[in-house]
């Protein structure tokens, strides 16, 4: 791959694992520095940055909750301390309660909304300032934002005011030339999926209904991401990019 993102510094929140690591991949592939925030998996966030050094890339590991505004303070000193710019920020880390809303309570409802929605403007607020012009913001989204599924309401209701969000910030840092997107991906096997009690099911029907194949990939996810990072989408902003391989179109 030719190094289209070669001394550019890319932050990747949740990237020890799953979908995040395959993102921080990806970018240092292209060229990027990658900043590795991970809150319980340190050995996989240490062994990840050990990987990219091996590309020839800068890349640390900083431990953090992204809903909390005090820890998202911290993971950006640590960020300044090893970097004095920052051009890409991708929103990943996630988590949830998938229990039926009606069982739910207002610490489900923090806890969804502050860690899924909330940190996107915390990383904003930090992440501007290191910004030039060009700079790229993604959220990873779901589709759970815009269908109902089984348990998934307050996450779902939270991927939700995600895109909101998305939009309002494509908005008003539109001017200063950085775009914000939202990669909303499909059913992807992953550690997280193993909490999903459905989660069989889920992988079934997913492979049954997606027109572009049976399996959807961390990889998968994280090539939509890096198309939104280069020059070449300067006019892509405010969108929501959807790598489902069909199946949100299939019934």
């Amino acid at each position: 791959m030719t190094a289209v993102l070669q001394g550019q510094v890319a932050l990747v929140t949740g990237g020890a694992r799953g979908i995040g690591r395959a993102i921080a991949k990806k970018l240092a592939t292209a060229g990027a520095d990658v900043a590795v925030n991970y809150y319980n998996s340190h050995e996989e966030a240490e062994a990840l940055c050990a990987e990219l050094r091996a590309l020839g890339r800068r890349a640390i590991s900083i431990q953090g909750s992204v809903g909390v505004p005090d820890s998202v303070d911290e993971m950006f000193d640590t960020l300044r301390s090893h970097f004095d710019r920052l051009d890409i920020v991708v929103s990943n880390a996630a988590s949830g309660v998938l229990k039926p809303v009606m069982e739910m309570g207002l610490k489900h409802w923090r806890w969804c909304v502050e860690t899924n929605a909330l940190a996107v403007n915390l990383l904003a607020q930090h992440a501007v300032p290191m910004m030039k012009d060009g700079g790229r913001i993604i959220a990873m989204s779901s589709l759970g934002a815009q269908r109902a599924m089984p348990g998934y309401g307050f996450i779902g209701a939270s991927k939700a005011a995600l895109e909101a969000l998305v939009r309002a910030l494509a908005q008003e840092l539109g001017p200063r030339g950085i775009r914000v997107n939202t990669v909303s991906a499909g059913v992807v096997d992953t550690d997280a999926l193993a909490y999903f009690p459905n989660r069989d099911q889920l992988l079934a029907n997913f492979a049954q209904r997606t027109p572009a194949g049976p399996v959807l990939t961390p990889d998968d996810v994280a090539g939509a991401v890096y198309l939104l990072c280069l020059p070449e989408a300067s006019m892509i902003n405010g969108h929501t990019l959807v790598v489902d391989g069909g199946f949100c179109i299939s019934g």
